[in-house]
């Protein structure tokens, strides 16, 4: 897989980053395709311009004899068939080579930017919108098509093809009417640009209002249960309506702009087509030039037409595919929050004991979470972190696994603090079980075997089975071959936390991080898969973060988390003594059960 190197400030201009896909240096095979494509359209550029000579010699022939058989007649034809067949020819042959090239870059820069995407912190994810991220990774890739498509066989082979007939008409019918056909091109080709230039604001506005709709109607289907609770399926319509009618508005700005174009473009050619035939036909009629001549000058105008009509639409969609990579680039150039150090070492397993060091985090400066946290988890050792919500359970699960780093102090595991370790050799001593597990639109057997991508089959079955899954599953027409739809929406939600944990059961980490993992099981399921969570954990380092107290009333050690800071720790008995704040909170609990 292609590695994503550091990035800089540099790295960001589109030229440098596709110049180092398109011409590498490693490699002479993709630079050679690169140097014989573009041989390949000058040659086709060069039989485009014999072309209508050939035609002219045939006319000239036919209206000077056009009774008289001539070889000389067959011979200007055929040369006029074969060249028109070789332009065609080599430019298929270009289009032939030079697509593997083209998909090369477009596939190692989207697997560049992909792989930066999951290098960057938990923080960017959760500031971003994950539909619009994702729109900005398709619509960059299949930017670098477009601009590779216009900038490079489009504008490039105009000019080419630009410079051989104004060359030609130069040394057939000298300066005067090359002068005539260049205003043309010249007039046609400011008007084009400016124009464009002008409908440019249009083109991304609708752009933008693009992403505003798809955006709006992603989030309102993957929230269609809340939709429903609420009974706000004309609010979201109404929202989505707006968004729609945002984008008609600036739809139909951009195609009335694309009409001014359009027939500016066909007005300035139309009239400088009229003016060079006219000023041919006196030639003609005065015995300076012939029929012929006048073929000539107009296939030359028609092959320029084309080309030149597309200009205003190739400048516009190189200024858009820049502007899309543009935003697919910032992605690249957004800055790793968490990363290794030039020092940074794996992690050694040997010691998982895990402490806290007069440990403080704020999300921002002002919004400070926890404040001088210090507690010890001794290696198979358990450890209970409680609290009421927004105490910063959770928040110490973070960072325990990485996703930031903290404010102040330090987090040590086996005496190494966590911060001069790889991220993935922490991350692979850590298993997890979030509170709220999101599950892959896969199968069952998919999900579960995402905890070890190398398990077996039997592994597998024996992680369900631990997480007593089994009788659930043996009720499922396909087993564990059953979807469990996006984000894990067509099973219920205790069903996907006991596929959580048996992902995390198969990964067989050192420390087990449960928060809140058996919150949406019923009490008897609870207890069972605590059961087996306990045999399992026996021999591990856990950190177990609840908010049913029953569930941690075995914990070597519970932690009482109220507004970021410890206020009571000790064992379950110990704390039922103490009748402060745990006391409180089984109390209310033990009430609610009685």
């Amino acid at each position: 897989m292609h590695k994503a190197s550091p990035i800089s400030p540099l790295d960001l201009s589109v030229s440098k980053l596709l110049r180092t896909y398109l011409w590498p240096r490693n490699s002479l095979g993709i630079r050679a395709t690169v140097f014989f494509s573009l041989f390949l359209i000058f040659a086709s550029k060069i039989c485009g311009i014999w072309v209508p000579l050939f035609y002219r010699q045939a006319v000239n022939e036919l209206s000077l004899h056009p009774t008289q058989f001539s070889y000389l007649v067959l011979v200007a034809l055929a040369a006029y068939g074969l060249t028109r067949v070789l332009a065609i020819g080599f430019l298929e042959a270009k289009d032939f080579l030079f697509a593997r090239v083209e998909q090369r870059a477009v596939r190692l820069v989207s697997l560049r930017v992909f792989e930066h995407l999951n290098h960057l912190s938990l923080r960017f994810h959760l500031d971003r919108q994950t539909g619009s991220v994702t729109r900005s990774l398709e619509k960059g890739s299949r930017a670098i098509e477009t601009f590779l498509k216009f900038s490079t066989f489009t504008i490039i082979p105009l000019f080419v093809e630009l410079a051989l007939v104004l060359g030609t008409v130069m040394y057939l019918y000298g300066g005067l009417l090359t002068l005539m056909i260049a205003s043309v091109v010249v007039i046609y080709t400011v008007y084009t640009l400016k124009v464009t230039q002008w409908r440019s604001v249009f083109v991304r506005e609708k752009s933008q209002q693009d992403i505003r709709c798809n955006h709006r109607a992603v989030e309102s289907l993957l929230n269609y249960e809340t939709v429903k609770y609420f009974g706000n399926e004309k609010l979201e319509l109404k929202r989505f309506g707006e968004a729609q009618t945002a984008y008609e508005r600036a739809a139909v700005k951009d195609k009335k702009g694309l009409a001014i174009l359009n027939g500016g473009q066909g007005l300035i050619v139309s009239l400088g087509l009229v003016g060079t035939l006219c000023f041919m036909g006196t030639k003609i009629m005065e015995g300076q030039m012939t029929i012929g001549d006048l073929v000539l000058v107009n296939v030359y105008f028609a092959q320029l037409y084309q080309p030149l009509n597309m200009l205003g639409w190739a400048y516009r969609e190189i200024k858009r595919s820049l502007m899309e990579m543009q935003e697919m680039l910032t992605l690249l150039g957004a800055p790793v929050e968490i990363s290794d150090g030039s020092n940074s070492k794996s992690l050694r397993a040997k010691d998982t004991t895990l402490v806290f060091q007069n440990v403080s985090f704020a999300y921002n400066e002002d919004r400070p979470i926890l404040k001088d946290i210090s507690f010890e988890v001794p290696a198979h050792h358990k450890v209970a972190i409680v609290g009421s919500s927004g105490s910063g359970k959770s928040t110490l699960a973070k960072l325990i696994f990485r996703f930031y780093d903290v404010t102040e102090g330090q987090i040590t595991i086996g005496g190494e603090n966590i911060r001069d370790v790889t991220q993935a050799s922490l991350r692979k001593l850590i298993g997890v079980v979030p509170q709220d597990m999101v599950l892959f639109n896969e199968s069952i057997a998919y999900n579960v075997g995402y905890g070890d991508p190398r398990a077996s089959k039997k592994e597998i079955e024996w992680a369900i089975k631990s997480a007593n899954l089994s009788s659930f599953i043996k009720q499922l027409p396909k087993g564990i071959e059953t979807l469990v739809g996006e984000r894990g929406l067509k099973i219920s939600g205790g069903e996907k936390q006991r596929i959580a944990i048996a992902r995390t059961l198969l990964k067989r980490p050192k420390i087990f991080l449960f928060d809140e993992a058996t919150s949406s099981l019923d009490s008897k399921t609870e207890k069972n898969i605590q059961d087996n969570l306990n045999k399992i954990s026996k021999k591990q380092t856990t950190i177990l973060i609840a908010h049913r107290l029953s569930t941690v009333v075995d914990a070597d050690q519970i932690l009482v988390l109220d507004q970021g800071r410890i206020v009571e720790r000790g064992t379950h008995e110990a704390l039922l003594k103490q009748k402060g704040l745990y006391a409180q909170m089984w109390a209310r609990q033990h009430k609610k059960k009685t």
